[in-house]
């Protein structure tokens, strides 16, 4: 073994003492950011060529604060993003929310599908649909102007559509036409405070993770922004707290214009999702 690799596994002991929840994959993903290489060449760095400041970044997850802005970027299906402080770090969780999206666009007979992207943040889920699905149209809105700093980055040369504004009120120019809607809101209640991790309470901002008493009020908001939206027969994907299983799929009710209402596991098989298709006329 060599030095690095002796060192991670210290590190990884610390970072698990601090209650990181995947110690062994930060702390090579670290000692990869500060040596620049990649996690499955650590154990090619020269002893010679230990770069004591990895111990500085490794304390620095150490006190909670997320892998991603100490790197400064984040993996998401096959993307990488660049995050930092302002904008919500997108999850491993939300991939299958875009995974079951892609699909459901795949399956509709249109040429050219139009999806909009409501509460972008990183401009991760927007993304991975215009990469994914080639001929798509791709609309996203932000309102958090410190957000919007590192949406804009990652949307740099894309073909994404990109607006400021509010999610409930957006995109008034494509009432009735679009495909699919495509959200992952902030749906913590605000009485889960507390037991928020330390890396999504103390980093993340908060109007990207907290929506009232019972978390669902924005989520409210947005089945009506949806069905402005969307053409019958369109499609929306909301995610949602694995605790609120059940519950958002009665939002997206019969009698507020909407059919086929129904929750969907993560990969983790916990409730994470739901979907409903626009009644026809």
């Amino acid at each position: 073994m060599n030095l690095l690799l002796a060192e991670v596994a210290q590190a990884t002991q610390r970072l698990a003492d601090a209650g990181v929840p995947s110690p062994r994959t930060d702390a090579e993903e670290l000692a990869a950011f500060v040596h620049g290489v990649k996690r499955g060449e650590l154990h090619n760095v020269k002893d010679s060529d230990f770069d004591a400041r990895y111990w500085e970044v490794v304390a620095r997850r150490e006190a909670r604060e997320p892998l991603q802005h100490i790197t400064g970027r984040a993996y998401f299906r096959y993307l990488e993003l660049q995050v930092g402080p302002g904008v919500f770090v997108p999850r491993p969780e939300t991939e299958s929310v875009v995974g079951w999206a892609i699909d459901a666009v795949r399956a509709m007979d249109v040429v050219e599908p139009c999806i909009v992207d409501l509460c972008t943040g990183s401009g991760a889920i927007a993304l991975a649909l215009a990469q994914e699905v080639p001929r798509s149209r791709v609309y996203a809105v932000e309102l958090s102007e410190e957000a919007l700093v590192w949406t804009r980055k990652n949307m740099e040369g894309s073909r994404v559509e990109l607006r400021q504004g509010d999610a409930l009120t957006a995109f008034p120019d494509l009432d009735g036409q679009v495909d699919l809607v495509i959200s992952n809101p902030p749906y913590i209640p605000l009485s889960e405070w507390e037991y928020v991790a330390p890396e999504a309470r103390d980093y993340d901002p908060g109007m990207a993770l907290f929506s009232g008493e019972d978390g669902l009020d924005l989520i409210r908001g947005l089945e009506r922004t949806a069905h402005r939206l969307l053409r019958p027969g369109g499609v929306v994907v909301v995610e949602h707290a694995d605790t609120q299983g059940g519950q958002v799929p009665w939002i997206f009710a019969e009698d507020r214009g909407w059919t086929d209402a129904a929750d969907h596991p993560d990969l983790n098989n916990r409730p994470r999702f739901a979907t409903a298709r626009k009644a026809l006329p």
